[in-house]
């Protein structure tokens, strides 16, 4: 029996009704479809049952390879690598459908990673079906003006459509995870703001969002200098929280600082 590695975020899951809700979620019949962090198989062998054209999986941990392997063989491609050291551009040369029970403790980073590193021309992938800690969740799929709004929503709201589709308890789980989960629906934005380096835009959120409680005041001049022409511009007033600018506003933000060092 394979035990779970708390050290790589592992929490199998194992509730069937969850499994078939979550591989009805979208069509995968002829897709080519990439799973991140299969586990025991419980998800992949229900991918499998649905005749996608092919199936590639990502799994970091070596004993779970190898359970994979023998259980479903030639039926799918398997990566044993850790899925922050792959060029997901270079998975496949089809657009792939994507899910996963991504380990908590690096969800954020692979989510940040890879939209930062989409290309704008044509996206890696039709749909991700992906699960969350839902506290993250929360943060990625929150409006401004509200408590969990922040740099992560500002980012994922950048390129893509978001859809909460539903939440999952612990027992769901193999061990039982401390927090409640959720599943996110993501498609790709046709038409969305666009910046010379998204790092540019990560930069602006994390120097706004860093005094979070203060006004903007000071991190606008951190940004900008005196330079009140942008903030009128924008029409933005600077006694405002973080918070209380919307994605567009920071898209925009963004884009003047790019202007201005080039």
């Amino acid at each position: 029996m394979i035990k779970a590695k708390k050290s790589l975020g592992q929490n199998f899951l194992i509730d069937k009704n969850i499994i078939d809700k979550i591989i009805n979620i979208v069509e995968i019949k002829n897709k080519n479809v990439l799973e991140i962090g299969p586990g025991t198989g419980n998800l992949t062998s229900k991918i499998l049952d649905k005749a996608p054209k092919q199936v590639t999986v990502i799994e970091k941990d070596k004993n779970l390879v190898k359970l994979l392997k023998e259980n479903f063989g030639s039926k799918m491609k398997i990566i044993n690598q850790d899925i922050l050291n792959i060029n997901e551009n270079n998975i496949e040369k089809e657009k792939l459908t994507v899910f996963g029970n991504l380990p908590y403790n690096i969800s954020t980073e692979i989510l940040s990673k890879w939209i930062t590193n989409i290309d704008d021309k044509n996206f890696w992938f039709d749909y991700l079906i992906l699960m969350f800690q839902k506290e993250v969740a929360d943060r990625i799929i929150s409006k401004f003006n509200t408590k969990n709004y922040g740099r992560l929503s500002i980012l994922s709201n950048w390129k893509l459509n978001i859809k909460k589709i539903f939440d999952i308890g612990p027992s769901s789980f193999s061990p039982r995870p401390k927090v409640d989960s959720t599943v996110l629906f993501f498609e790709p934005k046709k038409n969305f703001y666009k910046l010379n380096n998204p790092k540019n835009l990560e930069k602006v959120t994390r120097i706004f969002f860093s005094h979070r409680r203060k006004m903007i005041k000071k991190p606008y001049k951190l940004m900008f200098s005196d330079n009140l022409e942008i903030a009128n511009k924008l029409k933005i007033k600077l006694d405002l929280r973080p918070q209380n600018l919307d994605y567009e506003t920071y898209f925009k933000l963004t884009d003047e600082y790019e202007k201005l060092n080039g």
